[in-house]
């Protein structure tokens, strides 16, 4: 059996799985991304965030061009073993739009302000 054996578990059902990326000490959640089987492998090996581009269809590796990285500090599975949380320490900014966060449209609150 090998180490990485387990990564097949998360994989039945589809051959990418959405991860979650939450900040240790805020609890943010940083963004949601992708993982394929050779991501989620190379998150684990190097302890940094890789995930798959849907819209570029290869792997990449969060902060490799900005700095702006992803140290992992822990990774949880969901009860249907189809989701990732990541939890990570954020070097910079999440967001390529230069936010700290992805998630700062407020359509919630405008919706009901408007």
């Amino acid at each position: 059996m090998g180490k990485f054996d387990f990564i097949e578990d998360y994989f039945k059902k589809a051959d990418l799985l959405p991860a979650i990326v939450q900040e240790k000490d805020t609890g943010e959640v940083l963004m949601l991304a992708y993982m394929n089987r050779e991501s989620m492998r190379k998150t684990f090996e190097t302890g940094y965030t890789w995930f798959y581009s849907r819209s570029r269809q290869e792997l990449w590796n969060k902060g490799a061009t900005s700095g702006h990285v992803q140290k992992v500090v822990d990774i949880r599975g969901d009860c249907d073993k189809d989701t990732l949380l990541v939890i990570v320490e954020q070097t910079g900014a999440a967001c390529h739009t230069g936010s700290h966060s992805c998630f700062f449209n407020r359509i919630w609150e405008e919706y009901n302000n408007g």
